[in-house]
């Protein structure tokens, strides 16, 4: 196998598939990438047998071949390298000859036919969608993913697809989020099955703003395809899925609110986070006390502290208060874009609900005021 890639294309080839190779691995073969170089392009791939990433990019390929390399190696030395232009020789011992300037590495590799090989899908079902859309739904959803291995269904995002939407749902048991979008879903294509949260993670570090992604799903492995756009790395992910039931999330949500108050996010969001300076890990509530026009948000913590945020709002309601952990309240203001948010509360022993113009929900159990 004989190339010549662009230091940059190589480098985000390999920045796309490396997060999933583990530091200690017991199979000396998923510490490398597998790189295949056919006409015009150089295929890497990395799997840590539950998770796979697949990335694509240009090269000059002068002879086809395929070969696996240890890639944080790889990745270290291309980083440092001060030529613009690698080329890239790996001969049938799987020893490879990198020349850059003046610089000059033999790395030495393990046989392509030990690597896993790549998950099959027959007959898979299909949806694709904006890369972007479901960009933002695992944004408004993955921080609610729980991370109690114990309950290891709840280790991931559940996806349902129906109704011509898909609808993205994530709890840990202390809160629940949840949002939608509209979506061509085949009728053979409707299905609910559970991401798990590693290849979540890779999904949010590597979905783009542009150009499309195709989720493919057979009964326990999925498949995301993104189209290249102007270039770039396209990138395939496949992983195993949670094996389990979801539980039913609707029962958590609760039926008729009381009181429905309007919030502007950032002004709530900066209320927040400087009353939480004066929460401590013992002693992690903020209480909210509705009165007239007016929401108070005061923690106070004895070996801390205390803290009093004032902020005005529209509201006529009768007097009460309600405590909540200010990071579960935190998480979902973070993620929002929208300018307004919507509390729905009904007493101060009642789950809230967080709530925006658009398809978003979010369930948050109170706490007990000390």
């Amino acid at each position: 196998m004989k190339l010549t890639i662009a230091k940059e294309h190589l480098l985000n080839g390999l920045q796309a598939v490396q997060n999933v190779v583990g530091t200690r691995t017991t199979l000396p073969i998923l510490s490398n990438v597998l790189l295949s170089a056919s006409a015009g392009k150089l295929e890497l791939t990395a799997t840590d047998l539950d998770v796979t990433i697949s990335s694509t990019v240009a090269a000059t390929v002068e002879k086809e071949g395929k070969a696996t390399l240890p890639v944080k190696k790889l990745f270290g030395i291309a980083r440092e390298l001060p030529a613009s232009e690698i080329e890239l020789e790996i001969d049938e011992k799987s020893v490879c000859t990198l020349r850059a300037g003046a610089s000059f590495y033999k790395i030495n590799g393990l046989a392509a036919d030990e690597f896993p090989p790549m998950p099959v899908f027959k007959q898979a079902r299909a949806v694709t969608l904006p890369q972007d859309k479901l960009k933002a739904m695992l944004r408004k959803t993955s921080f609610a993913v729980s991370t109690d291995e114990t309950r290891y269904v709840l280790n991931g995002i559940f996806f349902s697809l129906k109704d011509h939407k898909i609808a993205l749902v994530a709890t840990d048991g202390r809160r629940l989020a949840m949002t939608d979008e509209d979506a061509e879903v085949p009728a053979e294509s409707q299905a609910d099955f559970i991401v798990p949260t590693k290849a979540i993670n890779e999904l949010n570090r590597l979905l783009g703003s542009a150009g499309n992604v195709e989720l493919k799903f057979s009964e326990n492995q999925a498949a995301f395809t993104t189209s290249t756009v102007e270039g770039g790395p396209g990138v395939l992910i496949i992983t195993k899925l949670v094996d389990g039931n979801y539980p039913n999330y609707r029962q958590v949500i609760p039926g008729e609110c009381q009181e429905r108050i309007a919030l502007a996010r950032d002004e709530f969001l900066g209320a927040l986070r400087r009353a939480e300076l004066m929460t401590s890990d013992k002693s992690n509530s903020v209480k909210l006390s509705f009165s007239r026009n007016q929401l108070a948000i005061t923690a106070n913590t004895p070996e801390v502290g205390e803290a009093r945020e004032n902020l005005a709002i529209n509201y006529k309601g009768k007097d009460f208060a309600i405590a909540f952990n200010p990071g579960y309240l935190l998480d979902p203001l973070k993620a929002l874009d929208s300018d307004e948010v919507f509390f729905e509360l009904i007493d101060e022993l009642s789950p809230g609900v967080l709530k925006t113009n658009t398809p978003f929900l979010y369930v948050i159990m109170p706490m007990r005021m000390s």
